[in-house]
């Protein structure tokens, strides 16, 4: 790693204003020295997932596949939908099924709702990463509520507690990331 630690950040929504892309946003903003914080950026971009019509060559599945490799570990947020994953994180997951990218990479999870929010997906993503082969550094999500109106039109959280936990998750997977597994 030569010092320095890669994690990926990434978000589950698509939405424009989200507040689980704006803690990742928050926590990329703080990251310590040492910590290289990226946002992947392009889930929407990511074709649909058919297993018998994969696509490896399309751009944006090569471009996630890359970023996770060249990764350390992944830390990810995001909503619940209808109970669940928001259907394109799924479909991210579900691109690194046959590539393997996941298997021992370190992870962890930020959920951003209020209390008693989320647990359904907090339920989906921790099976499909246990799937994957993903290592959980955390025991289950992070639990950092996010009010919508603390998001500034930066995009970034300006509730400096949250800010605050927001650098305290990011410090401990790449800590968890540095140590050997």
């Amino acid at each position: 790693m030569g010092g320095q630690t890669r994690i990926l950040l990434v978000s589950g929504s698509t939405r424009g204003g989200s507040t689980n892309t704006a803690a990742l946003r928050t926590a990329r903003a703080a990251a310590p020295d040492g910590v290289i914080a990226e946002l992947y950026e392009d889930l929407a971009r990511l074709p649909a997932f058919v297993p018998d019509d994969r696509e490896p060559d399309h751009p944006a599945v090569t471009e996630l596949s890359r970023r996770i490799k060249a990764a350390d570990a992944v830390l990810f947020c995001t909503p619940e939908y209808a109970g669940s994953l928001p259907g394109s994180l799924k479909n991210l997951l579900d691109w690194t099924v046959g590539g393997g990218e996941l298997y021992g990479k370190p992870v962890a999870w930020i959920n951003v709702a209020a209390e008693g929010r989320g647990g359904g997906a907090d339920a989906a993503l921790a099976t499909v990463l246990g799937y994957v082969g993903a290592v959980v550094v955390t025991p289950g999500p992070v639990r950092v509520f996010v009010a919508r109106e603390t998001v500034g039109p930066d995009g970034l959280v300006g509730d400096e507690r949250v800010r605050a936990a927001l650098a305290e998750v990011l410090a401990l997977v790449a800590l968890r990331a540095a140590a050997p597994l």
